[in-house]
């Protein structure tokens, strides 16, 4: 039998130290424009990346809508309505901050990208004559066809196109690099970050990165109820390494965090019950307005806000009569009547009609550039489509102008999860921070997923650039500390100590017991007997399991890196479960010891930050973040005198 041979240079236990003025952790999105508007500042940059940043990220294969551009020149509302919308859809759970940020720079950012080589608009003509596209710009909308503030992108040729400019810019790009801690030093009395530590996760070689300023642009954590050792790869939406790391490395320096007692019932995930990401038929985000029809091919009726029938494909596009515009995509699933758009018709009536199962989406009905835009640009722009969806459903024989794509899970959502399976989706929690987009602990700032209420792609990009000529400017004010080698040294001993082991319980294992810890004590109903449970069984794990996990590679002792993070952002979920006693919709939050629902005592975020391994309860009014556009004009003068 053949022995097999790790393919790259062992450098375990080889230290190598490098220093920038600013430090990106993280390469998606957030990260790479974080770095680019730092190294536009004229700061040394380095980015740390796990994968390789060309393309990572949640965004790395791609993405088909942009929301929020607010801005752009046929767009007929303010960043001011939209952000106000959305912070008032979320009943105040929702970062006005960031939302602000995204509406108002979102398509400054689309402009960079076209800039650098990425395709925002149809410049061949491809869709010429579209309802959807404007003749003058060739820009093209999704959803509300009056107002124009979604754009649909070509987003496959984004993160080349950052990549690119990264390479031009001189930033140091540390790519296959895990970033595993924050380091930290006490300055006139007050915690200040001054880097990190990572580790090369082909060759395992240690690294140190010193830095004045340090920007987290890594994920929102996943893999947390969800997870399948068969299939890893499709146990989340987003990438199976996009796992929450940065959110345990916070935790674990006492950064103070929000809305973590959020979840969601799961949406994709094939650790649960769903197909692939837009592999079934639907008439959501990606696939909307697809025309729906039941099993015999009767057309199920599209519906206004106000209920009225609508005849027309064309009609599911525009706000009703005196309605301003209405939300879709990204976190908006089911919005408040203000900014309800047009929606087929309810399932439950629909039974009562006497529409039968199984629906299917049937595009053939629709008109040829809906159609078109749909299956061939939609999907194949999105995320983890081109190749599983839309390249092999072709390649099979599929032909939406003559074939139906069936519905599964109840109606056309693809899915019928469980209650206890859960996923941070729709706009979840994450890192408190102020208007700079500053955590609690001076010179290290966050973006994208790592806020909290995150969104989607113009969010990430919008907040990474913010923050990463904030975290320029700051680290024009300070000098370098040298980190104290005794938490270095710790640092090292924590990452390697799997290696020591010939024989013990590998990272599945515990990722699956964490997984069916949270499904069975912080589910969809929760009290604190079931949550004290589940904390007590995770610690528990910590003291028995942690020790006897092992790997035998640099890639297979990352993976086990990611479920010790995945065990740290769970202690902080239930323990930020535990801190809100009582239940909320918004918050889709449920505790059977606190039943009453959003009392008016309780509307405010609850944050949490570990000290001395204890949890720490803070309380901050909704309002926080005062008047956007006031608060935004007061910080962003530079920027708003054309400093991009």
């Amino acid at each position: 039998m053949k022995e097999y041979k790790w393919p790259y240079e062992n450098e375990i236990g080889d230290v190598q130290t490098d220093k920038a003025e600013v430090l990106v952790l993280g390469g998606g999105l957030a990260g790479c424009f974080a770095a680019i508007a730092a190294a536009k500042k004229g700061k040394s940059v380095i980015l740390v990346e796990k994968g390789a940043t060309v393309r990572s990220g949640s965004a790395g294969t791609g993405f088909d809508h942009w929301e929020s551009a607010c801005t752009n020149p046929c767009s007929q509302v303010t960043p001011e309505e939209i952000a106000e919308a959305y912070v008032d859809e979320q009943s105040h759970y929702s970062n006005g901050i960031a939302h602000y940020i995204e509406c108002r720079e979102g398509y400054d950012r689309l402009l960079d990208i076209e800039r650098f080589g990425g395709k925002i608009r149809d410049t061949d003509g491809e869709f010429a004559g579209a309802e959807f596209r404007d003749e003058k710009t060739k820009l093209m909308f999704a959803y509300d066809y009056k107002n124009k503030f979604t754009l649909r992108v070509w987003g496959s040729t984004f993160k080349p196109a950052l990549y690119k400019q990264l390479q031009l810019l001189g930033v140091k790009i540390f790519d296959r690099t895990e970033a595993t801690s924050l380091l930290t030093a006490v300055e006139d009395g007050k915690k200040r970050g001054i880097g990190a530590c990572g580790m090369n996760v082909r060759t395992g070689k240690f690294h140190v990165f010193k830095a004045k300023a340090t920007v987290l642009c890594m994920s929102r954590p996943a893999r947390v109820w969800l997870f399948n050792p068969d299939l890893v790869g499709l146990c989340e939406f987003r990438p199976m390494q996009s796992i929450g790391s940065g959110h345990a490395m916070g935790a674990r320096i006492g950064m103070e965090f929000t809305m973590m007692e959020k979840s969601v019932k799961g949406e994709f995930s094939a650790a649960g019950r769903s197909f692939p990401p837009y592999g079934a038929g639907n008439n959501h985000n990606t696939w909307y307005a697809a025309t729906m029809v039941d099993a015999r091919g009767v057309e199920i009726p599209y519906l206004d806000r106000d209920g009225n029938i609508l005849e027309m494909v064309s009609q599911r596009y525009y706000p009703v009569e005196g309605q301003k515009f209405f939300l879709k995509g990204g976190v908006i699933d089911e919005p408040k009547y203000e900014y309800r758009g047009p929606e087929t018709m309810p399932f439950d009536q629909l039974m009562e009609r006497g529409y039968q199962l199984p629906f299917y989406a049937d595009l053939s009905k629709m008109p040829e550039m809906e159609r078109k835009v749909i299956w061939g640009m939609m999907v194949g722009e999105e995320g983890k489509t081109k190749i599983p969806i839309l390249q092999n459903y072709t390649e099979r024989g599929f032909d939406p102008a003559k074939h139906a794509l069936q519905s599964y899970g109840t109606g056309w959502q693809s899915a019928a999860f469980l209650t206890q399976e859960r996923q941070l989706f729709g706009a979840p929690g994450g890192i408190m921070h102020d208007w700079d987009l500053k955590t609690n602990i001076d010179g290290i700032y966050a973006a994208g997923d790592q806020l909290f209420a995150s969104d989607c792609c113009g969010y990430a990009c919008a907040t990474g650039h913010y923050a990463g000529r904030k975290a320029a400017d700051y680290a024009g004010t300070v000098d370098y500390i040298a980190p104290v080698q005794a938490d270095i040294d710790a640092e090292m001993t924590r990452l390697y100590k799997p290696l020591e082991k010939e024989d013990g319980m590998g990272w599945r294992e515990l990722n699956m017991a964490i997984s069916k810890a949270m499904q069975n004590y912080c589910g969809g109903v929760k009290c604190a007997e079931l949550l004290k449970e589940g904390l007590d069984l995770l610690t528990s794990y910590e003291q028995e399991k942690v020790p006897q996990l092992c790997a035998v590679t640099p890639h297979d002792l990352m993976r086990t890196h990611e479920v010790l993070d995945i065990l740290e952002v769970c202690k902080l979920i239930l323990g930020a479960c535990l801190m809100r006693e009582s239940s909320s919709a918004p918050l889709c939050f449920e505790r059977s010891d606190f039943p009453a629902l959003d009392p008016e005592k309780d509307r405010h975020f609850i944050t949490i930050r570990m000290e001395n391994g204890k949890p720490v309860k803070g309380i901050i009014p909704h309002d926080y973040f005062g008047n956007l556009k006031e608060e935004y004009e007061k910080r962003n003068q530079d920027y708003i005198g054309g400093a991009h």
